[in-house]
């Protein structure tokens, strides 16, 4: 039982939710080949042959494939896909771009944000923004899924698997014009170890500073509740919720964010929930292992001392 995963990275490094879609892969069966579609990526690819249990590293390596525009890299999977039974991507916003188009061109149905084997066929997946688990069965001959990347442990870097370079070529109907990166010596969102969050109870954007030296101090991530996006206090690169990034770092701090179940839903796995609120009765305390009902603005300047 042939399986495709494919690579997350930036043709530089690659991303961590791929050693994280490889566990989940490996959960399916034992033949796990990794494509690695980039431009100049030599690094991302001997980073890929390392992943455990990976049998093969495919790479198309090619100037079309430098922006990973889904219309280009889809067709190449779907180039490749009489080999395999399962073909797996990170839930990410490349996932979930890819993947659409490599079930449609295949004529088979996407099974999304899985978050456990039960066999081959069957997978369980979050519905009501995961107040919910669904139990599916998938009898197209080909499975097309999105995985959830924080719901799967990452496989070690002991493997030497080999590389297979693959010369077919997309033609693209699109363009790379420019890229807006947000730069940030912070660990990224969704691989960080600690996150902090922030509400609607920060107030504004300027109060976000506070949080800013609790990320800092502490070696993690700065987030945010959709609702303090959507108040423009901080951009939505940061949203962590059912909308935005689904993260499960080992420590999650939620600074004044009541908890609303979109929220909730992309960060209740986390290993270590606490929760800052001056309202006993926020939603965020039924989920958080420690919880301190106190004003944010005296709360967390004491906590930047302690640490």
């Amino acid at each position: 039982m042939a399986i495709l995963v494919i690579a997350e990275h930036d043709n530089a490094s690659l991303k961590l939710d791929t050693a994280k879609v490889v566990a989940c892969a490996q959960a399916i069966g034992s033949d796990v080949d990794v494509l690695v579609a980039g431009h100049e990526c030599g690094a991302v690819v001997e980073a890929t042959t390392k992943l455990s249990g990976v049998r093969s590293v495919l790479v198309a390596d090619a100037a079309v494939y430098a922006n990973a525009f889904a219309d280009n890299t889809s067709e190449l999977i779907v180039g490749i896909a009489s080999d395999y039974e399962h073909i797996l991507a990170a839930a990410t916003s490349h996932g979930k771009d890819m993947l659409p188009r490599v079930s449609a061109l295949l004529d088979v149905a996407q099974l999304s944000e899985v978050v456990e084997v039960v066999s081959p066929d069957t997978f369980v997946r979050p519905i009501y923004a995961g107040s919910a688990m669904a139990t599916v069965q998938s009898l197209d001959d080909k499975k097309v899924m999105t995985v959830r990347s924080s719901a799967f442990d990452a496989v070690a870097n002991d493997g030497a698997a080999v590389t297979v370079s693959i010369e077919k070529v997309s033609d693209s109907l699109s363009q790379f014009v420019s890229q807006s990166l947000t730069e940030s010596e912070r660990p990224e969102l969704g691989a960080a170890s600690v996150v902090v969050s922030g509400g609607r109870g920060l107030g504004s954007s300027d109060n976000f500073a506070i949080l800013e030296q609790l990320a800092d101090k502490l070696g993690g991530a700065l987030g945010a509740s959709r609702a303090a996006v959507d108040a423009g206090f901080v951009p939505n690169d940061l949203q962590v919720g059912q909308t935005g990034k689904i993260v499960a770092p080992d420590l999650y701090i939620a600074v004044g964010i009541s908890g609303a179940i979109q929220h909730l839903a992309g960060m209740k796995d986390s290993k270590v929930i606490v929760a800052i609120n001056k309202d006993p009765e926020a939603p965020i305390f039924q989920i958080a292992d420690y919880g301190l009902e106190a004003d944010l603005f005296e709360a967390v300047p004491q906590l930047l001392e302690l640490v």
